[in-house]
């Protein structure tokens, strides 16, 4: 009797290991402007399929590029395609890029910027607001209110793809020493309380909110583009970028079965949800 229940005790024991080691873990990390649509796909999944995945958004785009590279982290979440740079300083790995989404990038200000007057801005006038070289938005037709500019961290997809319209290439921007700002949501509020604030933002961030004001963009023509799902869609509006997750090597097991639901019509569907364009 004594040998049975030993052996119920020991097969009992081992059916119980084997079930919490069968449990998937997923770890995804990076960028905060794919994070709710990557957070919202994970929710589903942990509850249909009882995975446990975390996600952070620790470094933003290039924390998620590093931390795939580096086997920290099982899918990156990127608002920045992998650059040649990435490659070089990474060249063990083996990086896999799949498209998700379509975003812009805004420059939000203030209310009161708005409303004092400042609708939209030249590509010049950007250039020379992120330079110091306007300092007061009297200087360009607003109110008496020195500019604050909210700058992103070094390594969010949002600021270099804002560099890249506004210098022709993040290299060439000035190395100015802003205030920073890291996730969407913490550029949201920043300039939400402060009269004379701008920064660059998530489309998604700005769309519908009655915190800060999307400004246009005047082209050399004379034309105003504000950012829109249309004018996003159709590429007349100049500063936009496609949404990533990526994976060190193809993605097999759960790390596919995830990458595919984002790209299934379920996962389209909260690309959309989110303010952002489907890729399908």
């Amino acid at each position: 009797m004594f040998r049975f229940l030993l052996i119920l005790i020991i097969a009992f024991g081992t059916s119980c290991s084997s079930n919490q080691n069968s449990i998937v873990k997923l770890k995804i990390q990076g960028s905060s402007t794919v994070n709710p649509v990557v957070s919202e796909a994970a929710e589903i999944l942990r509850k249909e399929k009882g995975w446990d995945i975390e996600v952070d958004t620790q470094g933003g785009s290039s924390g998620g590029i590093s931390s795939v590279a580096e086997g920290l982290c099982d899918i990156g979440m990127s608002s920045k395609p992998v650059s040649s740079q990435d490659i070089s300083k990474y060249p063990g790995a083996d990086f896999k890029s799949f498209a998700i989404g379509i975003d812009g990038v805004a420059l939000a200000v203030s209310n009161p910027v708005w409303e004092s007057g400042i609708k939209s801005l030249s590509k010049l006038q950007v250039q020379d607001i992120y330079s110091e070289k306007i300092n007061n938005w009297s200087e360009i037709g607003g109110n008496d209110a020195p500019i604050i500019f909210y700058n992103k961290e070094p390594g969010r997809g949002t600021w270099q793809v804002f560099a890249n319209w506004a210098f022709d290439g993040n290299e060439n921007a000035p190395s100015i020493s802003h205030p920073e700002v890291g996730s969407n949501e913490e550029g949201r509020n920043k300039v939400s309380f402060n009269r004379g604030a701008i920064t660059q933002l998530s489309y998604a961030w700005v769309s519908g909110s009655d915190k800060v004001k999307a400004i246009g963009i005047e082209s050399n023509d004379g034309n105003t583009v504000t950012p829109s799902i249309s004018s996003i869609l159709d590429g007349s509006y100049p500063i936009s970028r496609k949404l990533f997750v990526l994976t060190n090597g193809e993605p097999l097991g759960p790390k596919k079965e995830f990458v595919d639901f984002l790209l299934s019509d379920r996962g389209q569907k909260l690309v959309k949800k989110y303010g952002y364009l489907p890729v399908r």
